[in-house]
């Protein structure tokens, strides 16, 4: 942890902001870094990302990729004792994907009776459903929802478990979420019990665990990860599906979608839609 907790503050246009925030995310050393951004002057177009680093090396990692952005003004400050990631958290507009509406405890007010609301507190875990992937993901299963339902559902790196509770809201028996974190498979449980949603998540590494393999074939897996592991667990995926199941798959860049999709092509999946946000990709893919 840092000496004193800290926070980093990145003020510039949209183009920048958001060009830096992908180079954040893409930087091993700031991949779990807590950070949001937001539109803080719209007629001037002024973004802001606010960064709230663990460590020194985080931070020196963060500051040494927003230095390739020059035209964001750069600052940061210590922060008073006090609980310094939810005041994070509290920077970030709840989100609206389809029927689903994420928020933080910060806006429970806000949550509209007509949708699905799902209050996710994200922790030390990835996924509070404002970031492109998880918003791709929850607008791809909304939409498959207007045509089908889902009996059993998993969650390949469930994070905050957003994607398996709004699998457990809508119907699903079985929705069921692994982590390689622990610290995110704890967070995850918390979540669905704040939701009263039937999903369960485990500590477990890749698809072969005994916990997953239960209660297969699914009829619809997510995967929001990073593309490496996508494409090494496209056969994983394969066998978890039911024929004829779904998997949706995130976590990549737009330029990295040929490449996993073809991993999944060659395993006879095909494409049934791909979403765009920002950066990210989304594909929803069926299995033959």
């Amino acid at each position: 942890m840092t000496a004193d907790a800290v926070q980093t503050v990145a003020r510039g246009p949209r183009a920048d902001a958001e060009a830096a925030a992908l180079a954040i995310d893409a930087e091993p050393a700031t991949e779990a870094l807590t950070y949001s951004i937001l539109e803080e002057d719209e007629d001037r177009d002024v973004w802001r990302i606010d960064a709230f680093p663990v460590s020194r090396e985080e931070q020196a990692a963060l500051v040494a990729t927003l230095a390739h952005f020059p035209a964001l003004r750069v600052a940061t400050e210590k922060l008073a004792d006090a609980d310094w990631l939810a005041m994070a958290l509290s920077g970030l507009p709840p989100v609206r994907a389809g029927r689903f509406f994420v928020y933080g405890a910060h806006d429970r007010g806000l949550a509209p009776p007509s949708a699905v609301n799902l209050r996710i507190e994200a922790g030390a875990a990835f996924g509070t459903g404002h970031h492109g992937t998880t918003v791709g993901c929850l607008f791809a299963f909304d939409q498959l929802l207007k045509r089908r339902r889902f009996g059993r559902v998993l969650d390949v790196g469930c994070g905050t478990g957003v994607l398996a509770i709004a699998a457990a809201r809508t119907g699903s028996a079985t929705a069921l979420g692994t982590d390689i974190d622990a610290p995110s498979v704890r967070i995850a449980n918390e979540n669905a019990k704040l939701n009263r949603a039937p999903a369960r998540f485990v500590h477990a590494s890749g698809l072969a665990d005994a916990r997953v393999q239960r209660p297969a074939p699914y009829d619809l897996v997510f995967a929001n990860i990073l593309a490496p592991p996508l494409v090494a667990l496209s056969q994983d995926i394969k066998r978890a599906l039911k024929p004829g199941g779904i998997a949706i798959l995130s976590g990549l860049l737009r330029t990295q979608e040929r490449r996993v999709f073809a991993a999944y092509a060659s395993k006879g999946f095909r494409l049934e839609r791909r979403i765009h946000r920002d950066a990210w990709a989304t594909l929803v893919l069926r299995r033959a």
